[in-house]
Order: structure tokens, then C-alpha cells, then sequence
């Protein structure tokens, strides 16, 4: 990584990367919005391509996916006028959550990007913890990648290599730093099965969603949203508890989007009093 940040242009620092093997894509010159079609979907490692993009914007910034297309893992420790992600983080590598890093990144807002491998074929979705100023850059993310520049309070600043580890770097888990960083909201004792709908506790019914296992997850999620619309939650205050929830559980935002919507939608037509039950057509609906 060193050795990437260090060369003289960012035409050749992206032509290293590639030559190292790891896909790039080029974003606007001092910024992140990615120049290709398809944004970090098209990111390569095929050196004439590369080389194409940078001698077509010379100045153009590197955009690095994040996830099992790269093999690594990016924690994003925000600095910014809201607060910092420092305090929250430092207390997370105490606990021995991401002490293992393989390179640490100053941003040119002040922040710090902390890079670590990631387990061959472990996907991890990327994540946000509003209230502790921390991002996960996993599968379906990217960062912008040393030495890349953007402006800040209008002075150009680099994306820069601080330290790179002489420990040995271990692959990340997100889902356990995320459980440190934000913990499930407290909830009282689940309601026994078969328990009316109006005695279904919007705490009770996101609990059972945190804690529902993979495979499960998806149906609980519509399941607990049925049980609210019927309970005359409205959809934003349903989304307020379920989506933390799903988080927690490893659902991704869109899926969790589709599926509250999609109960909501078949709630609202079946009317009160009814309740799809688990059958197959709504098991692990995907509407």
C-alpha cells in the first residue's frame, strides 16, 4: 500500500494498484462520484483499461471497492462538524474489535480510514452508525483510495498512508464491531407464540428480529412488519424500530426497505383482522 500511495502520479498510482491486482475505477478529479457508467460495479484490475480511464482524466481520483471484490475491509472513522468517530473507535480496538488493521489512511477531512483483509468468500455488507461517526466499507461500498485529493473548505488535501502494520493483520468482523458500536435498543420479555396482534409490543416484535438467526430473517422482518401495520403502526414508525433491528440481524438496507414495504402493502389490502400467516408465498418474500 506504501508503495501505491507513493508514486508520483495518481495516473500511476492506479496503474499499480492494478498491477497488484486490485480492481480501480476512476472518480471526478478532487472528488468521489465515480466517471464510469456503472460506478464501482465496473472497477477492474485489467491494466490496458486502467490506463485508458487515467490517460482519458489524468487527474481523475481512485475509487476502490470494498468487500469480496477487493478482499478488504474499510473502517471509515468520521471527523466532521457533528462530532468525531475517534472516541468510539479507539474504545472498539480496546476491546479488541478491529486492533488488527493492515494500514491506517489520514482523509483529508481529518478522519481515518483503518484497512483490514478480508476472509476468503466472507461477505459483509457495509453498514453506518450515525451516532458513533463510524462507517463499515464492505461488500457493496467503496473508499477513495491514497493518494487521491478532494477539497475541503476549498484547499486541496490528500488521502495519505500513516502507519502500515508490522503486527500480523487479521480479517475484520463487522458484525461484532457493530454490536459494540451500536447494541440493540433494550426490549422487555418476548411475547409468548400465538399471542394476538394487539398485544404485540413494537420493543418485543424488533427484538425477535435482531435476534433471528440467518435463513430466518427476512420472514421474521415481514412477519413482526404485519403484526405492527395491523397493531395501526404507521409505516414510518414500524421502518424506526424494524430497521436498526434488521441491521443488527445482517439484513441489508434495500431488503429490509422492500420487505416492511411489501407487508405494509399486503396488511393494508387483507384489512384488519387478518393476518397472513408463514406460508410459503410469504416465507423470505423478496418483493
Amino acid at each position: 500500500m506504501q508503495r501505491v500511495a507513493d508514486e508520483p502520479t495518481l495516473a500511476a498510482a492506479a496503474l499499480r494498484y492494478a498491477n497488484l491486482g486490485i480492481p480501480v475505477f476512476p472518480c471526478v478529479p478532487g472528488g468521489k462520484q465515480p466517471l464510469t457508467p456503472n460506478g464501482f460495479h465496473d472497477a477492474t484490475s485489467a491494466a490496458r483499461v486502467v490506463h485508458s480511464w487515467w490517460q482519458r482524466t489524468p487527474e481523475a481520483n481512485i475509487g476502490l471497492p470494498t468487500g469480496t471484490p477487493t478482499g478488504v475491509l474499510v473502517v471509515d472513522v468520521d471527523v466532521h462538524a457533528g462530532g468525531s468517530g475517534f472516541t468510539a473507535f479507539e474504545r472498539a480496538r480496546a476491546e479488541g474489535f478491529g486492533d488488527a488493521w493492515e494500514w491506517l489512511v489520514r482523509t483529508p477531512s481529518g478522519g481515518l480510514h483503518a484497512y483490514y483483509p478480508n476472509g476468503r468468500g466472507n461477505e459483509q455488507p457495509s453498514w453506518q452508525v450515525p451516532s458513533a461517526h463510524v462507517d463499515f466499507r464492505g461488500d457493496g461500498g467503496y473508499v477513495i483510495a491514497p493518494p487521491s485529493r478532494i477539497s475541503v473548505g476549498g484547499i486541496m488535501r490528500s488521502y495519505e498512508v500513516i502507519a502500515v502494520a508490522t503486527h500480523a493483520a487479521k480479517p475484520l468482523d463487522a458484525v461484532e464491531l457493530r454490536r459494540f458500536l451500536e447494541p440493540p435498543r433494550p426490549a422487555g420479555a418476548l411475547p409468548p407464540p400465538g399471542m394476538p396482534a394487539t398485544g404485540c409490543r413494537p420493543d418485543a416484535l424488533a427484538r425477535t428480529v435482531a435476534l433471528t438467526p440467518e435463513g430466518g430473517r427476512n420472514h421474521a422482518l415481514f412477519w413482526a412488519s404485519c403484526r405492527m401495520a395491523e397493531n395501526g403502526l404507521t409505516h414510518a414508525g414500524a421502518m424506526s424500530w424494524l430497521m436498526p433491528a434488521a441491521q443488527y440481524a445482517g439484513l441489508p438496507d434495500r431488503e429490509i426497505e422492500t420487505t416492511v414495504n411489501s407487508a405494509f402493502r399486503i396488511a393494508s389490502r387483507l384489512g384488519p383482522g387478518s393476518r397472513p400467516g408463514p406460508t410459503p408465498a410469504n416465507e423470505g418474500i423478496h418483493l
